[in-house]
C-alpha cells in the first residue's frame, strides 16, 4: 500500500494536479483549501507526509507546520512563490523537511516525496527516479503563475480558473514564453521557433498574435501582466510562480 499525503494549497489547479500524479504513483491524498482544514486531516488521517503552501487562508503552511512540529515529526514540503533564501532558510529553521519554489514539476515533487519517505523509512510503494527531468519532460510539464495555468499536454490555458480559448499559434506562445520566464525573445526568434520561418523582415505576424494572446489572457490587455513587450526588441513573459 502507498504511503498517505495531504496536500494543502488554495489554488485548486495545483491541488488536482498534484493528486492525480501522486495517485497514479500508488499514494494515497487527501487535498486541503486552507490550512485549517491541513492540519485537522493531519490530526485525522495521521499521513506520512504534508505538502503545505506557505501562503493560505485561515492558517499558512508555518504555521500548519509549526503546530505539527509540537507534538509529531510527520515530514513537511513547503511551497511558496517567493525564492529568497530568507523564506526558505525560516520554513527550513522551523522543521520543514524540503521547500519547493512555485512554478514547479509535479513529477519533481513526486520523486522529492520519494526520497524524504525512503530517508524516513516509509515505503512509498514505488521505486525512487533520478530526479533531473529530460528536455522533453520539462516542456509536458504543467506551469503555474499566479492566477494562470498551462497544461502542456492538455494544450489548455486557465486564467484564474477560467479556461481561455486560444489558437494553436496562440498556445505555442504562450507555452515558449513561460518555459523560460524573464527571458526576452525577439520578434525574429519567435517568428522562427513557432511558425518555423526564418526572418525576413516582417515580424507583423508575431505582433498580431501577441496582442490578440493579450486580448485573450489579461484582464487589460493596454498594462499586461505577463507578457512584457520589451521595447526594441521583443517580449518576455514576467510573472512570479503560483502564490502559485
Amino acid at each position: 500500500m502507498g504511503a498517505r499525503i495531504v496536500i494543502a494549497d488554495d489554488e485548486r489547479n495545483i491541488t488536482d494536479v498534484c493528486r492525480r500524479y501522486l495517485e497514479r504513483e500508488g499514494f494515497t491524498v487527501w487535498v486541503a483549501a486552507d490550512g485549517e482544514e491541513a492540519f485537522q486531516l493531519w490530526k485525522k488521517n495521521q499521513p506520512d507526509l504534508l505538502v503545505l503552501d506557505l501562503m493560505m487562508p485561515k492558517l499558512g503552511g508555518l504555521e500548519v507546520c509549526d503546530q505539527i512540529r509540537r507534538t509529531d515529526d510527520t515530514p513537511v514540503i513547503l511551497l511558496t512563490a517567493r525564492g529568497e533564501e530568507a523564506d526558505r532558510l525560516l520554513g527550513l529553521t522551523m522543521g520543514a523537511d524540503d521547500y519547493m519554489t512555485k512554478p514547479f514539476s509535479p513529477r519533481e515533487l513526486v520523486l522529492r516525496i520519494k526520497n524524504i519517505l525512503r530517508r524516513t523509512g516509509v515505503n512509498s510503494g514505488a521505486v525512487v527516479r533520478e530526479l533531473t527531468p529530460s528536455m522533453e519532460e520539462v516542456k509536458e510539464q504543467a506551469l503555474y503563475y499566479d492566477g494562470l495555468a498551462i497544461f502542456p499536454q492538455e494544450r489548455r490555458v486557465l486564467v484564474k480558473g477560467v479556461e481561455a480559448e486560444l489558437t494553436v499559434k496562440e498556445f505555442d506562445l504562450i507555452h515558449l514564453l513561460a518555459l523560460y520566464p524573464g527571458k526576452v525573445f525577439s520578434r525574429s526568434q519567435l517568428l522562427n521557433q513557432i511558425w518555423d520561418i526564418a526572418y525576413d523582415g516582417d515580424t507583423t505576424t508575431v505582433t498580431v498574435h501577441i496582442r490578440r494572446l493579450r486580448e485573450k489572457i489579461e484582464e487589460n490587455s493596454s498594462e499586461p501582466v505577463w507578457i512584457k513587450t520589451v521595447w526594441g526588441i521583443g517580449y518576455k513573459l514576467e510573472g512570479k510562480g503560483v502564490g502559485l
